[in-house]
């Protein structure tokens, strides 16, 4: 059994956030299983608030092992899918009815950053069915939009759990977000929040009013390395069917598949199919400010050819006698690295929908000829090894 104990504030503040947390400790029972559903087993909740209304689950601001594991598989698999907590309305301390209502999605890394950063705090949390997807994204695909606002206002019966009308949102909700359609059908006055959980204390102290630190998007290093596993995880699963189609080509004889051609002749393209994905699911991600133009594409394809480069000296020796084969090598691997790359729009704050729109529609007709033009070169090449031209 595990204690958590809440203290009184004696930071300064305005606004009339319910600050005052009574001295009083909350029972928590952590399972020491950390594999078990989020939805059948939720660690995260320590008891219960019963209302006229509904029974509301009061939830931990403490983090366990088995919240950062969850984190980490996220990223790195296909977990990420599932890693949702059920939306609705929560509560974090002893809520009142004149304590703040923070809105987040039903990712649960999303959750458990924002519940973080309340430790200590009385409030309400609301989280919106995101359908599993993150604030900025879920902003962007319409999730995390006005509808489902308003909706989720509507069916937790909000009006009913505070005597005031505001609701704070992250500032990378608004996209999706029309603050005037909210308030018009629900009375609620949306307030965009800090673009970061961990500036919500300040944000509260200053009067709900955000400084410019609060309101610059960062995107580091940092930021941009940890989402690199859930670029390269997509691609190397379909990387099989590449190393097959591959072999086979390079296999294929006039008495039929051979194995060591298959393997001696294809090798290379295997291994400059793994700089590809590396020189564009992550080098360019994580050198994306360095890396000249904005376009995505145009930053993939440039250090997917800086990666051929550096690269060709040891993994080419093999292809110099084929013209063929080097053109088709030049052709396809930079066009690999620049489609991977363009994938990153959609964990980035350097672009918007518009942009992607625009890059996909110029983009799209370039990869589907490049791979058909490269892929002439290989049947080519094969009708030449055969004596055919």
């Amino acid at each position: 059994m595990q204690k958590i104990k809440l203290f009184t504030l004696t930071k300064e503040h305005k606004g009339t956030s319910d600050f005052c947390c009574a001295n009083q400790s909350v029972t928590m029972t952590e399972s020491a299983c950390c594999t078990s559903s989020v939805k059948e087993n939720p660690q995260w909740v320590t008891g219960t608030i019963a209302t006229s209304v509904d029974t509301i689950m009061k939830i931990s601001t403490d983090l366990t092992r088995c919240d950062y594991w969850g984190m980490i598989k996220s990223r790195v698999s296909g977990f990420r899918m599932h890693y949702t907590v059920p939306p609705g309305l929560y509560a974090v301390g002893e809520p009142k009815k004149d304590s703040d209502i923070f809105v987040t999605a039903n990712y649960k890394i999303s959750f458990d950053v924002l519940r973080r950063e309340l430790k200590d705090l009385n409030a309400w949390i609301l989280v919106l069915d995101t359908k599993g997807i993150n604030v900025w994204c879920a902003a962007g695909k319409g999730t995390f939009g006005t509808d489902e606002l308003v909706n989720r206002i509507t069916k937790t019966k909000l009006v009913t759990f505070v005597n005031h009308r505001r609701i704070i949102l992250p500032q990378l909700a608004a996209v999706g977000v029309s603050a005037g359609e909210v308030k018009k059908k629900t009375s609620f006055l949306v307030y965009f929040g800090p673009v970061r959980a961990a500036d919500i204390f300040d944000y509260i102290c200053a009067g709900y009013k955000k400084t410019r630190e609060m309101s610059t998007i960062r995107f580091s290093m940092f930021d941009r390395l940890v989402l690199t596993p859930m670029e390269i995880n997509p691609i190397m699963k379909r990387f099989p069917w590449f190393a097959v189609a591959i072999l086979i080509i390079f296999g294929l004889q006039p008495a039929g598949i051979l194995f060591k051609q298959a393997w001696s002749g294809g090798l290379p393209f295997l291994l400059f199919g793994l700089v590809s994905i590396i020189a564009g699911a992550l080098l360019t991600p994580v050198l994306l400010p360095i890396v000249p133009f904005r376009s995505f594409a145009v930053k993939g394809w440039i250090v997917g050819i800086l990666s051929l480069i550096a690269v060709m000296p040891f993994l080419g020796v093999s292809l110099k006698n084929s013209i063929l084969l080097l053109a088709a090598v030049w052709l396809f691997f930079p066009a690999l690295s620049s489609y991977i790359a363009l994938q990153f729009t959609g964990s980035s704050t350097f672009t918007g929908m518009s942009g992607v729109k625009k890059e996909l529609k110029i983009g799209m007709p370039i990869y589907i000829g490049t791979a058909g033009l490269s892929l002439i070169l290989l049947i080519l090449f094969k009708v030449k090894e055969w004596g055919g031209i």
